[in-house]
This record gives C-alpha cells, sequence and structure tokens, in this order.
C-alpha cells in the first residue's frame, strides 16, 4: 500500500496502487525533435522544392546541392546573452550553375547567412533574449465533409479539399438538390460542368461516376455545357471574368491551379488524408457488397454478393485493380463507391520493398502497373519506383481525388460515408518549430527564386557565377522576421523553472494560418473527447484565450504527420493478457478501439480482475463491456494531463475550474531565496526539475574531483578526462527574476550519468520547490481574512521564509549628437559630491553600491546648442582656453519607487571591438539586485486556486498557536473552500500535518493517491485526532477559541505580483501633449484618473472648490499648476484656478 519510493536524491512515501508501465519522455523533445528534423530534412526539402531554378529561355540552370549548418557559433550562449547578440551559426549552401548552350558547370559555396541554432533547453537566443517557439495547432489538410440543415430542416452536404497551400475545392449542395462546387472561393458553378472538364464528358459518364440520383439529374439540368471544351471555357469565365475566354488559357489556368506541385501542395500528411478518406475502406467497411468482385489475374472471388466488407478486404479489392464498387446502403438501395486508386503496396505481391524506398503509405495504383509491365527486372523496377517517387505519392491533387470526393458527396445523400468532426484532434494537427521554420524559408527561398530568374535575364552569360545571382537578404530577412516578430515566437516565460518547461510544451490555435481570437467560437475552444490524452483539459489561460492555448498532455507525443499521439498498452487478443507492448495511436484511429482505464484492477495472471469493464468505446464515449472485448489499456493515470496539473496532489477532489487556476499561478510563482520542496508532492517534482533545464546534469558517470561555487569538475570513469560544468551565480531572468545555481555534491562523491549535481532556481534537491511548506489554519480572525485575504505571521518576513531576490537591468547609451558626442564622465555640472561618492573614475557606479531612487548610475552629459559668440568673448576663450563647455546632465538614475545593490555592471565600447549600434560610442549596464520580504499587499496561493492577498503581517505573540506553544505561521478563511469546491486544500493540509510529524515526504500522484482512509491511517500514526483538528489558543489573551481548528501544512507560493512592483504614488510629472493631463500608469509615472463618476460623487457632496482644484491646478491648468506649485513652495495662499487645456481644446475643435 504505502511504500517508499526513490525519486532522485529523496527518498517519498508513495501512495500509489498503480505501476508505472511507461517512463515519462524527454518533456522537451517536443522542441528538439522538430529541429533535429528540419536540420536534417526540412530544408532538403525546401531546396529540392526551388531547385532547379531555369531562366525564361531554359538555357541557365541553377540547382542546389547540398547544404551545411556547420562550425561553431560566433559567441556561447552567455556571451550571446551578454552583447545582445543572437546564437546562431552560418548556413552555407552548394549550389551548381549549368548553362545549356556552352555546357559549362559552375560550382560553389554560398553563404546563406546566419541560421539560428536551439539551445540544449529548447530555446533561441535573439537579440540576447532567449525565446521560445510555440507549437501551432493547425486545421490539416484533407477532405473535410459536413452537413448542416436548410431552413425546413433538410440535411445539406457539402465538402471542402484543402491543401496546405494552393486553391481550395468546395462542393456544396442547395435546397433544391443540386450540387456545385467553387473554385479558390470565387463564384459557383453546377459540380457537372468541372467532371466535364476533367474528362468525364457525356451524361451517361456522369451518371455512370455518380450513380442514379435525383441530385444528379437536376444538376444536369441546370448545366449548359455538353463537352470539355465548354466546360473548361465556362470555368474560366467564372475564375476570371472579365477576360477573352480560349481554350488554351482555359486548360493552362486549371493545370496551374491543381496540378502544378509549385501552386498547390498537399504536403505529406494532405496525400495521406486524402488516401485515407478517398479509399474504399473508409465507406465500405461494415457494409454489404451489391455483386460479386473476382480477381483479374487469378480469377478468385475476393467476395461475394451479400458478405460483409472489412478493412482487410476493402484493401484487397483495391490491391485486385477494381475500384469502383456498389454496396448496400440502410434502405437497400445500391450505392457506388468510387476509390481514389491508391492502394496498399503490401496487399500486392510484387517482390518490392516499399518502405526502404522512402513509400510507407498508399501509392498509385495505374502508374504503378505501367511501371511492372515495363521493368520485369526487380533492380530495374525498383530504381524506376524510387525516379518516381513524387509521381507515385503526388504532392498535388489528381484527376481520381476528384473524381472520389464527388463520389464521396453523391454517397452521402444515400447515407453512405461519415461526416467530419473539425474539432476533433484527428483532424487538427500540429506545426512545430522545424515545420514553422521551414515554412518561413520556403517564403524567403520563393522570394529569392524571383531575383535569380530576373538576373540571369542581365547578366553576361559568360562571366556569370551563382554567387552574382544569388541575393540573400529575402532568406535572411524572412527568418529574421520570423524569429523577431512573430505571434508564435515568444519571449521565454522564465519566472520559474515550471513556467519555462510549460512555455515549451505550448500549443497555441493562434497565429498566421490558425484562428483568431474573435472568430474563434465556443466549440474550437471546448474540451473535446479526442483531447484524451493528447492535451490537457484544465492547463489553458482565464479570459479571451481560453481553450485556444492550451498545454501538451505529459505522454503525448508529435507523429510524423503532425497529429498528437497518445500511448496505449496492448492486450493480448486471444489470451486477454496485458502485454508489455506499447502502441501510440493517433486520436482517429483511437476512435476504433475499445480502451480501459489505467485504475483497472489487474490480477497476478495479468489479466482485468473484473469481469465487466469501464471502457472508451466508439467516439470517447463511456461504456461496460466484457473483458474479453478490450483492446488497449491507458499507460498511467496522469496521461490526460499535462505537467504542471500533474503538479497539483488531490487534483482529483478539486473543481476544475480551480485546477485550472491552481496550474496557471504555479507558474507565477518567484524562486525564493531558500527553497524547499514540498512535504505533499506528486512525484513529478523531479522529472520536471531535471527537463526544464534550469539544473546541472552529469554528462558521464565519474568522481567530483572539486566543487566550487561557480564550477564543478569530475573525473570521467571511462576515460579518465575532466568534464568541467559552469555553475550561473545570480543572473536576472527574462523576467527579473534570480537565477541561482548551487552545486549540492560534495567533493569526492561518485557521479552517475544523469544525476542532477547543482540545483537552479526554484529546486531543491533536484526537486522542483516554487514555495514554502506553511503551518496554515482555517479560521477567521477579526475580519482580516475576509473576502480571501491572508494573515501572515512576522516570522516569515524576519526569517527571510518568503523573501525572493529580483534583479533589474539599467542601461544608458553614449551616441553622436549633431552638437558633438555625449560622454559618460563623472563631472556633471550642478551636481554635489555626495551623490558623486559612489561613482568611480569613470563616472560608472561601483559594484556593491546601495543605491535608491534618483541615485545616478551612470554619469553622462549631452551637449547644449552654443550661442554665437562675440568679439571679446572670443579673444578671452583664445587666451584662457576652453571655457566650460555647455553641457547638460543626461545620467541615467534609478527609477522612481526602486531600490537595491549594484550586483553587475558591464561596459562596452567600440575599442574594444564590441558590436553597438550605428552612432553609440559607448553602452553601459547596470544590474541591481532587490531582496523583496513578503509584505502586506503581496499575491500568495497555494496548489488548488485558493489564491488571495496579505492583510496583515502579525507579530508572532499574537498569532493563534497551538497546545505546544507552536504559532499559526498563516491564518486562512475557511469560507474560502466551499462554494470553491477545491478540497484538495483540506486533504493536504491533513496529510501534511502528519507527514510533518512523522517525518516523510509524501508523493501522492494525481488520480491514483492518498485517499480518506489513508489519511485517517497517518493522522492516527502521527497521534492526532480523525478530524485533524485541534484547539488552539488567542496569542493576545491565551484564551482558547470556541471550537477545534483544521490545522496542517500546506505548501504556498509567493506569486509575480507583488506589491511593490504595481504601488505608485506622483506630485508633478509628465503631461499629454494636446489635452495637457497628467499620463496614466505607473511606467509613465502617471497620476490617478478622476473620472466621470468620482466627478458625480463630489457633486452629490457639493464639494465645489474640491472639484474645481481638480479638474484645474492638479490637472491641465497649465499656468494655474504652476502657480500653485510655487505658492505651496514660498507657503501663500494659492490663486483663483484659470482654464483647464482641454477646453480650450474643445473650443478649437468647435472653431
Amino acid at each position: 500500500m504505502l511504500h517508499p519510493v526513490k525519486i532522485g536524491n529523496r527518498v517519498r512515501m508513495s501512495y500509489s496502487k498503480i505501476g508505472e508501465v511507461l517512463e515519462l519522455p524527454d518533456l522537451i523533445e517536443v522542441q528538439k525533435n522538430s529541429y533535429q528534423w528540419f536540420v536534417e530534412e526540412g530544408l532538403k526539402e525546401v531546396f529540392d522544392d526551388v531547385s532547379p531554378i531555369e531562366d525564361y529561355t531554359g538555357n541557365l540552370i541553377l540547382e542546389f546541392i547540398d547544404y551545411s549548418l556547420e562550425g561553431d557559433p560566433k559567441y556561447d550562449q552567455l556571451e550571446c546573452k551578454e552583447r545582445d547578440s543572437t546564437f546562431a551559426v552560418p548556413l552555407r549552401v552548394k549550389v551548381r550553375l549549368i548553362n545549356k548552350e556552352t555546357g559549362e558547370i559552375k560550382e560553389q559555396e554560398v553563404f546563406m547567412g546566419d541560421f539560428p541554432l536551439m539551445t540544449e533547453r529548447g530555446t533561441f537566443i535573439i537579440n540576447g533574449a532567449e525565446r521560445v517557439i510555440v507549437s501551432q495547432l493547425v486545421r490539416s489538410p484533407g477532405v473535410y465533409f459536413v452537413v448542416s440543415r436548410d431552413k425546413s430542416g433538410k440535411k445539406l452536404f457539402s465538402s471542402t479539399l484543402i491543401p496546405n497551400r494552393g486553391a481550395w475545392l468546395e462542393y456544396e449542395t442547395d435546397s433544391n438538390d443540386i450540387v456545385y462546387v467553387r473554385i479558390d472561393r470565387t463564384r459557383k458553378i453546377p459540380i457537372t460542368i468541372l467532371l466535364r472538364a476533367m474528362g468525364c464528358e457525356t451524361d451517361a459518364q456522369i451518371i455512370e461516376l455518380t450513380g442514379e440520383s435525383e441530385h444528379i439529374l437536376k444538376t444536369l439540368e441546370k448545366d449548359n455545357t455538353s463537352n470539355k471544351d465548354e466546360a473548361l471555357i465556362e470555368i474560366y469565365k467564372k475564375l476570371r471574368p472579365g477576360e477573352p475566354p480560349t481554350l488554351d488559357s482555359a486548360s493552362s489556368l486549371i493545370n496551374s491551379l491543381f496540378f502544378d506541385h509549385k501552386r498547390y501542395d498537399l504536403a505529406k500528411v494532405g496525400r495521406y488524408k486524402f488516401n485515407k478518406k478517398l479509399g474504399l475502406a473508409n465507406r465500405a467497411t461494415d457494409k454489404k457488397i451489391a455483386h460479386d468482385v473476382i480477381d483479374k489475374e487469378t480469377g478468385e472471388v475476393i467476395i461475394s454478393e451479400g458478405e460483409v466488407i472489412t478493412r482487410e478486404i476493402a484493401s484487397q479489392i483495391e490491391a485486385a485493380g477494381v475500384f469502383s464498387i456498389e454496396v448496400f446502403n440502410m434502405d437497400n438501395e445500391k450505392v457506388r463507391i468510387l476509390s481514389n486508386r491508391f492502394v496498399y503496396p503490401e496487399y500486392l505481391d510484387l517482390p518490392v520493398d516499399f518502405k526502404k524506398l522512402g513509400l510507407k503509405e498508399k501509392v498509385y495504383y495505374p502508374l504503378l502497373m505501367e511501371l511492372v509491365a515495363q521493368y520485369p527486372n526487380i533492380d530495374e523496377l525498383e530504381e524506376a519506383i524510387e525516379k518516381n517517387h513524387k509521381k507515385l505519392s503526388p504532392k498535388h491533387i489528381i484527376i481520381d481525388d476528384m473524381m472520389a470526393s464527388v463520389s464521396y458527396e453523391f454517397s452521402l445523400f444515400k447515407e453512405i460515408g461519415n461526416v467530419d468532426d473539425i474539432d476533433h484532434l484527428g483532424n487538427r494537427r500540429i506545426r512545430a518549430v522545424g515545420e514553422l521554420l521551414q515554412n518561413q524559408v520556403r517564403v524567403g527561398l520563393s522570394r529569392m527564386e524571383r531575383v535569380v530568374r530576373e538576373r540571369m535575364t542581365i547578366q553576361d552569360i559568360e562571366v556569370v557565377t551563382p554567387q552574382v545571382l544569388m541575393n540573400i537578404r529575402p532568406v535572411a530577412a524572412a527568418i529574421k522576421e520570423f524569429f523577431g516578430s512573430s505571434q508564435l515566437s515568444q519571449f521565454m516565460d522564465q519566472t520559474n523553472p515550471l513556467a519555462e518547461l510549460t512555455h515549451k510544451r505550448r500549443m497555441s490555435a493562434l497565429g498566421p494560418g490558425g484562428l483568431s481570437r474573435d472568430r474563434a467560437g465556443f466549440e474550437v475552444r471546448d474540451v473535446h473527447h479526442s483531447h484524451y490524452g493528447r492535451m490537457c483539459p484544465i492547463e489553458t489561460p482565464e479570459g479571451p484565450n481560453i481553450g485556444l492555448i492550451t498545454s501538451l498532455a505529459s505522454f503525448a507525443r508529435i507523429n510524423e504527420y503532425g497529429f498528437l499521439e497518445s500511448p496505449y498498452r496492448r492486450v493480448d487478443k486471444s489470451t486477454g493478457v496485458i502485454l508489455e507492448t506499447i502502441d501510440y495511436m493517433t486520436a482517429d484511429i483511437e476512435d476504433e478501439h475499445i480502451i480501459a482505464q489505467a485504475n483497472e484492477p489487474i490480477g497476478d495472471d495479468k489479466r482485468f480482475l473484473n469481469e465487466r469493464v469501464v471502457v472508451r468505446g466508439q467516439n470517447g464515449a463511456p461504456e461496460i463491456v466484457h473483458r474479453d472485448r478490450v483492446q488497449y489499456m491507458d499507460v498511467s493515470p496522469k496521461q490526460i494531463i499535462s505537467i504542471g496539473t500533474a503538479m497539483i496532489p488531490f487534483l482529483e477532489n478539486d473543481d476544475a475550474n480551480r485546477a485550472l487556476m491552481g496550474a496557471n499561478m504555479q507558474r507565477q510563482a518567484v524562486p525564493l531565496m531558500k527553497t524547499e520542496a514540498p512535504i505533499i508532492g506528486t512525484g513529478m517534482e523531479y522529472k520536471a526539475a531535471k527537463d526544464s533545464g534550469v539544473v546541472v546534469i552529469a554528462k558521464n558517470d565519474g568522481v567530483a574531483i572539486s566543487v566550487e561555487a561557480s564550477k564543478i569538475l569530475i573525473r570521467r570513469d571511462d576515460n579518465g578526462m575532466i568534464d568541467s560544468y559552469k555553475i550561473l551565480k545570480f543572473i536576472r531572468s527574462n523576467q527579473g527574476t534570480c537565477i541561482n545555481q548551487r552545486p549540492i555534491i560534495n567533493k569526492g562523491d561518485r557521479i552517475k550519468k544523469g544525476q542532477i549535481i547543482a540545483d537552479g532556481p526554484s529546486t531543491e534537491n533536484g526537486e522542483i520547490a516554487l514555495g514554502k511548506n506553511l503551518l496554515i489554519g482555517f479560521m477567521t480572525w477579526e475580519g482580516y481574512n475576509f473576502e480571501d485575504a491572508v494573515l501572515l505571521n512576522e516570522d516569515l518576513v524576519m526569517n527571510d521564509v518568503l523573501t525572493s531576490i529580483h534583479i533589474e537591468e539599467y542601461e544608458s547609451e553614449a551616441r553622436d549628437t549633431k552638437l558633438g558626442p555625449e560622454e559618460i564622465t563623472r563631472d556633471i555640472p550642478n551636481v554635489g559630491e555626495d551623490s558623486l561618492k559612489d561613482l568611480d573614475e569613470r563616472g560608472i557606479i561601483r559594484i556593491g553600491a546601495e543605491v535608491e531612487a534618483g541615485d545616478i548610475l551612470v554619469g553622462k552629459v549631452t551637449p547644449k546648442g552654443e550661442t554665437e559668440l562675440t568679439a571679446e568673448e572670443r579673444l578671452l576663450r583664445a587666451i584662457f582656453g576652453e571655457k566650460a563647455r555647455e553641457v547638460r546632465d543626461t545620467s541615467l538614475r534609478v527609477p522612481h519607487g526602486e531600490a537595491g545593490i549594484i550586483v553587475d555592471v558591464k561596459v562596452f565600447t567600440r575599442e574594444n571591438g564590441d558590436e553597438l549600434n550605428p552612432g553609440v560610442n559607448k553602452l553601459v549596464r547596470v544590474y541591481i539586485a532587490t531582496k523583496r520580504k513578503i509584505n502586506v499587499g503581496d499575491k500568495m496561493c497555494g496548489r488548488h486556486g485558493n489564491k488571495g492577498v496579505i492583510s496583515r503581517i502579525m507579530p508572532e505573540e499574537d498569532m493563534p498557536f497551538l497546545p505546544d506553544g507552536t504559532p499559526l505561521q498563516v491564518v486562512l478563511n475557511p469560507l474560502g473552500v466551499p462554494s470553491r469546491m477545491n478540497i484538495g486544500q483540506v486533504l493536504e493540509v491533513h496529510l501534511g500535518l502528519a507527514s510533518k510529524k512523522l517525518g516523510w515526504h509524501v508523493a501522492t500522484p494525481v488520480f491514483d493517491g492518498a485517499n480518506e482512509n489513508d489519511i485517517f491511517e497517518a493522522l492516527e500514526m502521527a497521534g492526532y485526532p480523525a478530524n485533524g483538528k485541534i484547539m488552539l489558543r488567542d496569542g493576545r489573551t491565551g484564551e482558547p477559541f470556541d471550537g477545534p481548528v483544521t490545522v496542517g501544512y500546506m505548501y504556498m507560493l509567493k506569486l509575480h505580483h507583488l506589491v511593490d512592483d504595481k504601488i505608485h504614488a506622483r506630485s508633478t510629472g509628465p503631461y499629454s501633449l494636446v489635452t495637457q493631463q497628467p499620463l496614466g500608469g505607473k511606467a509613465q509615472f502617471g497620476g490617478q484618473r478622476f473620472g466621470e463618476m468620482e466627478v458625480w460623487a463630489l457633486e452629490a457632496y457639493g464639494a465645489a472648490h474640491t472639484l474645481q482644484e481638480i479638474l484645474t491646478v492638479k490637472s491641465d491648468d497649465v499656468t494655474g499648476r504652476v502657480k500653485a506649485y510655487e505658492a505651496i513652495v514660498n507657503g501663500e495662499n494659492i490663486q483663483k484656478p484659470g482654464i483647464p487645456e482641454s477646453f480650450k481644446v474643445l473650443v478649437k475643435e468647435f472653431q
């Protein structure tokens, strides 16, 4: 039952009842694998698509042969951050230029710009800032059929053929039963016109294709064409209205729209979805066939009339070269089904290994048979298949696809085939970093292609080289633009390690080619049954992005087509034994199976104990079936949720809305100065810390020979070499929190590969430690915890329990101005020596100095415009040398409301060879660290969405105390629990109380943790009453409170919403240009807005003078406010207010 488990360096008492079958994968492999694919294959694909570039005469040909992303980056990662540069390597491409006339071939290696490299943490460093490319969820290319109803309730079917890029093809039915087609979102035409244009010329051929029905007859009546040529011209008129239609232009338009692989691209995934949807199996499975099907070659009957078709038989029918069959529908009508003539090669008796030739999916049957007839020799056949790879599995649409899709549309009218759900994860796919980058490079290369073509015609053919033809700017610009300003390239959320990890595992439906916030309806945002095990149903932001930004489930992975897959344990069909074999399935394949939950009891013989098993059947609905029918089983109870959510203990006892807040708020916890792992964990803490990239991990086995604060040396066991690990000290994160690593091993320790040797921010002993275990009581206390307010013990302030370090960065540039260069100096006009006491001789503050608001950090002067001098002044200046130059003080000062200690100063100058922006001679960066103790107004929370603001910090002696004299550290309001339904926090408190007494650290995994009885037992072992309540006494009087109080340990976090960052006051400051009213907001050093309603309040009290003062001298009466200031300074009475500036603006408006 309760058993010890060693997780990393710590032993936890685990309450789990289900054994882990599958290790959690590397949590940031989404990013790493995708980038790896891009470097190895993605770039090659793009170059292959663009290559060869021919000039307009076909004389010069430019080919891309090979590329390399090699060489060392100019600076390492830390240096890139310091110097604001990009962590990148040069991309070099080998290019061949062929001149057909002379037969001359020139080869050259061309540099195509620097390409950003992914760090081992799955991030990119762009201009010195760490960024993450968020994966995008988009609609997959494919064929989609949807049903809608008209006013009378009649079913109307429509369908869309969506490519990866290119023209859409849409079929739709109107209420008069006429079927139309739209090409590339233009005007609609009867579908029979398209069929004639594709070669189905006569009415008889068309009816043969679709089967006879009312729809086709009505559509033919509407159609006024009778052959292919007329149809082509009709389509041309609709697509290009106003242009003179000719046969040539019409057929070339259709060809370029659909059959040119540069204009129309299905991508690998599109071809896969097309073949899946338009094959016979999709519609014919489980239907009765209306005639015998005979294999032409062998003469054997594959299936006889009236038999039911299975998936296997459907594939055999296709392999026999039969692509048109008739089946019976529910009303026993015959319905024609036409496939797109693609077959699974494994069903054909060919001695060729198609997988080895790179053809894993279906291939185009007519072409394959042609090749088989042409090349009887196996080796020649293999070569021919490899050569025709692109034609056997074409990236563009072919006529057979169109015919099959039309046939599908017509079979839907007779209830054969099925309509699609576009929110199903089988129809939505992930575009990860690699693919997003690939699309960007493709954009850049196609722009470059135009330039190359133009240059080919202009340049002298004799002397031209690839270098001269290629302009790499568009490619470099496209990449730079993507990393710098794409919606999906985001500044990494680095508040704490969990925030970092979650950001890399995030999926967004927004961004280019995705949805927009305003247009996204409820359906897209909602939880869908296909999310199970793929996408977390809980972790998503509150607000306008809810449901559009989601998180990857813990075991999910992305397959080669970009679909999310979830792992399942296989159940042996014949014996019913649950195997160790794990199968990954996409959502659409999973729908065809019967799957049991992870918590289904299993006997020692590895079979299900219960005869009746709760499963997910077709379409994710729960059913109860006999155990022999179960095909798969979940691998783990935490399979359905994300990493962040899996770190909430007793999640199963929380309401989903609060769990959502809990998962989101964990990402906002600031790293504390002294970290402490949770007493009540879920067992996920170690894995999350290890994969987040903030801890230092040993690369090899060995012995620690030196352990210092800033580096660890380990002698390797295998070759005696010494590995050196750099340890980061007090570095600023993207969010201004402090990144500080501490070694957790000692000199002489034996180290294993993969062991954590140094903790990072918010980690302790290799586990994520976002907060502190605090002794809390649920009781009201004099109204100080009204409405979620929190009452705190002063001891937490004194002992730095909830203290965090924050580092701010300030910079000052010395530029060249029109009047002369700015200068960084200690010699500043009108500044006393006491203000300069901490500046060194250069005028830059020293490290270790304590500064507060208004102190000078970097002394800087800027030249003022000099007035024309008189003759005498010129003479005096010539005799006595330069008079003090006219300069003004533009020093960098500590902003209002900030203070702290200088921890680092960095100086960059042109002389030292640092790259600075044009016009900048010197750049100084100053880092100020601030210790933020917990304060009234700071926000705190638990892990169950129970958040509150600190209302009062009480002296230790006044807090309620336990019978042994221990004062509580936090007092929370019991009313925060029942209405919010996050009971998990109460269970956590009870188990925390017992575990603290017993000296345990506990792991209670989500959906598989401690239950009430386990908690009662633990409380009993620890010697507490079963209800976990204790009589407390008032610290002020020593009297006991009315009743016993629930007391225990809760893990509480300090959130990034700190009062010091928000509190703000202004007396005078900047004003808006036109209205002359004070600006708003802390960042602008603005004032408080006295709005319309506040004016009404003062009017209601009749406070006329106060109101006039607020609207004039305190706001926008320009002369009045200056006079008022002078009057206050001189101790005089304030004069009568004048006219507000905004009134003058209004008058001007009327004029």
